[in-house]
């Protein structure tokens, strides 16, 4: 390859990168959302003495606990919480989604691939759902789509937010994407792993051992992440389950 095209190309990468902040406050809504919320995203970080810019980021929502959580920590160094958002309405129940139009929130491991500055619900941050495992496991030849972190406090298959609360998340994963993170994991559990909906919810899933099964795999995925703080390595095999690197 012509070493000037390459330098081009690489120049061009550069600059996607370092634009992307200013190019999503170009849209009102996250304009707004700066004005907004923008210093206490940057009080949060500096409480926890994590640079604004080097940090990187990770979603977890526990669905029967209504509860999201942020987590950051600086590039290489571990992760920590440094934030609790209410998850503001339900759709379907615990358990895995399976097929388009189930209600279901989504269960296991995924990233944000897409921001959405114009989304009908203020702001949203699309889910990769189906991921790798939902493909294996799930019934029919149509899984569904478009799972999203989103404001306006309504949902169907959604993790629904206030708009105070998603303007936050959009700016700690704006910022994410702005510090070179190309992937921001966003796990979603049926409940948090040891709490007491844990003991309560599995009972109603005794006759269910696929589900059990599935929620025994995607809580060693949890202890892990809350061990090492990272993003978590891992692949699928055949059967659908995640194997933790």
């Amino acid at each position: 390859m012509n070493i000037l095209f390459l330098l081009i190309l690489i120049s061009e990468g550069i600059s996607k990168i370092s634009n992307f902040e200013s190019e999503q406050k170009l849209f009102p809504r996250v304009s707004q959302a700066y004005s907004n919320k923008e210093q206490t995203v940057i009080n949060t970080l500096r409480e926890n003495k994590i640079s604004e810019n080097e940090f990187q980021l990770a979603i977890l929502a526990f669905k029967a606990e209504n509860r999201l959580e942020i987590w950051a920590g600086n590039t290489n160094l571990k992760m920590q919480k440094i934030k609790e958002i209410e998850i503001c309405a339900k759709s379907g129940r615990p358990g895995p989604k399976r097929k388009e139009g189930d209600g279901q929130v989504p269960e296991g491991f995924y990233f944000i691939q897409r921001f959405n500055p114009t989304s009908s619900f203020h702001l949203a941050l699309e889910v990769s759902y189906p991921n790798a495992s939902d493909r294996i496991l799930g019934r029919g030849n149509n899984l569904g789509g478009e799972i999203m972190i989103h404001g306006e406090c309504v949902t169907i298959g959604c993790l629904p937010m206030t708009n105070e609360g998603i303007e936050e998340i959009y700016i700690y994963a704006v910022k994410a994407k702005q510090n070179g993170q190309k992937k921001i994991p966003v796990y979603i559990f049926p409940f948090e792993p040891g709490s007491g909906a844990n003991s309560v919810t599995t009972k109603r899933y005794n006759d269910r051992t696929d589900v059990l099964t599935f929620w025994k795999n995607i809580e060693e995925g949890y202890k892990i992440f809350r061990k090492i703080g990272k993003p978590l390595s891992y692949s699928v095999n055949s059967k659908g389950r995640y194997v933790f690197n």
